[in-house]
């Protein structure tokens, strides 16, 4: 009977290490856009990014003008299923804003204050084009979007920023590392050596 708890607690300890990782390896995490924003800009809600749009409705203030920590979602198209959503870090002019998000150029890496464009015909920020790694500068293709949510309750939030205590990207990866070191410090870890 001890023999078998025994190999029953190994069995579970090697299962745990094949999904824990290192801390080492928490700049490695693999990020959803969605995720990410969650954490980065505070606004709670869940599911496919395409999804919050609905999903902000008296919980938080929508728009169309971009504000510092507002989460830009994008629609759901043949190519991006489940939309895509990143948080504003910097105004730069009427039709160029600066976003942290993950999960774009690079499968799951988050990438800081990469540049989008409002390419809509009647600049109301419902078509961008936004940076893309590998072309170094804005890519070829635009996107739809609903809009802006922001980080506030109700239609008043339209109107203020993002509150200065969102956590920055280095913040949420340095979270993600420590919490990938608490648990490999657990004893199911030490079971493994």
């Amino acid at each position: 009977m001890l023999k078998r708890s025994k190999i029953a607690l190994c069995s579970i300890a090697l299962a745990m290490s094949a999904i824990v990782s290192s801390p080492a390896d928490a700049q490695g995490t693999f990020w959803q856009c969605a995720t990410f924003a969650r954490m980065f800009s505070g606004i709670q809600l869940f599911g496919a990014a395409a999804g919050w749009w609905n999903q902000a409705v008296g919980k938080y203030g929508r728009g169309d003008a971009p504000k510092e920590g507002a989460v830009l979602v994008f629609k759901s198209i043949g190519s991006m299923r489940s939309g895509h959503v990143a948080t504003v870090s910097q105004i730069v002019s009427d039709r160029i804003i600066k976003v942290t998000h993950a999960n774009w150029s690079t499968p799951g890496k988050v990438e800081n204050d990469v540049e989008v464009m409002d390419v809509s015909a009647n600049n109301d920020w419902s078509r961008v084009r936004v940076w893309f790694k590998s072309l170094g500068g804005l890519g070829t293709s635009s996107y739809p979007v609903y809009g802006f949510i922001y980080n506030g309750k109700g239609k008043a939030a339209a109107t203020t920023t993002a509150e200065a205590s969102a956590p920055s990207a280095d913040a949420i990866l340095k979270a993600a590392a420590d919490t990938k070191a608490a648990r490999a410090k657990s004893p199911l870890a030490a079971l493994i050596g």
